[in-house]
């Protein structure tokens, strides 16, 4: 990763990407620097457009990182709302029929 890291800062600085250039600056951080793969991202990254690849995964690593959205949490709370509905009336039906009651014998 902290080649990839080397060549983008390399790129952002407008220099060059050499094997030297990534070496340098991994020393520099005070690692130590591994030539053959240094040589292999370099070999990797010619002929690329490193400009059309950060817009690319700019792009598309937002689309991949939002997570799709559930439905499970958005109907529960609709199921609690309608069973204290159903007790609500439950418990109006219950007064109203006592109050009925009460009134014949009142």
């Amino acid at each position: 990763m902290e080649y990839v890291y080397a060549a983008l800062l390399l790129h952002k600085a407008g220099k060059e990407i050499t094997e030297d250039a990534i070496g340098a600056i991994i020393s520099a951080a005070g690692m130590d620097v591994d030539s053959v793969r240094a040589k292999a991202l370099v070999a990797a990254l010619d002929g690329v457009d490193i400009e059309e690849a950060i817009s690319k995964t700019a792009i598309a690593a937002p689309v991949a990182a939002t997570p799709p959205p559930e439905a499970a949490p958005e109907e529960a709370p609709l199921e609690a709302e309608e069973e204290k509905k159903e007790e609500e009336k439950k418990e109006e039906e219950e007064e109203s029929g006592v109050e009925g009651l009460g009134a014949l014998f009142g």
